[in-house]
């Protein structure tokens, strides 16, 4: 269907992978339109209840954005290359869905920030995450400045964008941005497993909790619990909470119909 992005369906699991393996699966106008797209597909099938996010080949999760690409473009035309990414990766952030990195290899500038986007990032031990942009003449501009210091703290995400050096995946592991670093070969076992584990719950419940945690981050902490309180209540109204609580009650596994 798409030239430079693969998506595919297994139970209540979506894989996207990023299909430029020969460019380090880097990230050009064309590669990020057809992520939206993919996107808007996942977001249209309910019986999809998380999506894994990963590079095809076994050398990059994604380089960063296509520097042949970029070179040429005079301050509008980079302008708009950010808000481009800024709306994809913001799509992809706010989906009502867990969104789970899978960081095979490369993670550098866009590709970093793609993971960002994600809830969770789990990393090969042979992976390599970085904000490289200075050594090219900018800054990150699909959202590194935001997000990374909002995962990492203020001082480490200095750190990493001022001087551009890559860290491996221990000490992406270390400093929090990554949830969990496993061998190569065990790294699409330990994402879908996850993704399993968190699609047996509540589809509604998750689907405010994520809500409710992307929109406090961003609040004092009274508007922060006021959020909370309001999706707490929303979730009584849901079949979904009668029949956990029913289950637990009953001493057997509920069934959850997403209603």
């Amino acid at each position: 269907m798409w030239e430079n992005v693969a998506l595919e369906k297994k139970d209540k699991t979506a894989v996207l992978s990023v299909n430029r393996p020969k460019a380090l699966n880097a990230l050009n106008t064309a590669t990020l339109l057809e992520m939206e797209e993919a996107l808007c597909e996942v977001d249209k099938d309910s019986d999809i209840k998380a999506l894994i996010v990963t590079g095809g080949g076994d050398k990059a999760f994604v380089a960063g954005a296509d520097i042949t690409e970029m070179k040429d473009k005079n301050a509008m035309e980079g302008r708009t290359f950010s808000i481009l990414g800024h709306k994809i990766f913001t799509k992809l952030q706010d989906m009502p869905i867990v969104t789970i990195a899978a960081v095979n290899g490369f993670a550098l500038g866009g590709g970093c920030e793609l993971a960002l986007a994600c809830d969770i990032r789990i990393a090969s031990n042979k992976a390599k995450f970085g904000q490289p942009e200075v050594t090219l003449g900018i800054i990150p501009g699909f959202a590194g400045t935001q997000r990374l210091a909002r995962a990492v703290g203020l001082a480490a995400a200095k750190e990493l964008i001022f001087t551009g050096t890559p860290i491996n995946a221990q000490e992406a592991l270390r400093i929090g941005l990554v949830n969990k670093v496993v061998e190569p070969d065990k790294l699409m076992d330990e994402a879908n497993a996850l993704a399993a584990k968190i699609s047996s719950n509540a589809p509604i419940a998750i689907k405010l909790a994520k809500q409710a945690i992307n929109k406090g981050a961003d609040a004092d902490l009274n508007t922060a619990m006021a959020y909370e309180a309001e999706a707490f209540g929303l979730c009584f109204a849901t079949e979904d909470q009668k029949e956990g609580m029913t289950a637990f009650t009953e001493k057997r596994k509920a069934k959850f119909e997403n209603k």
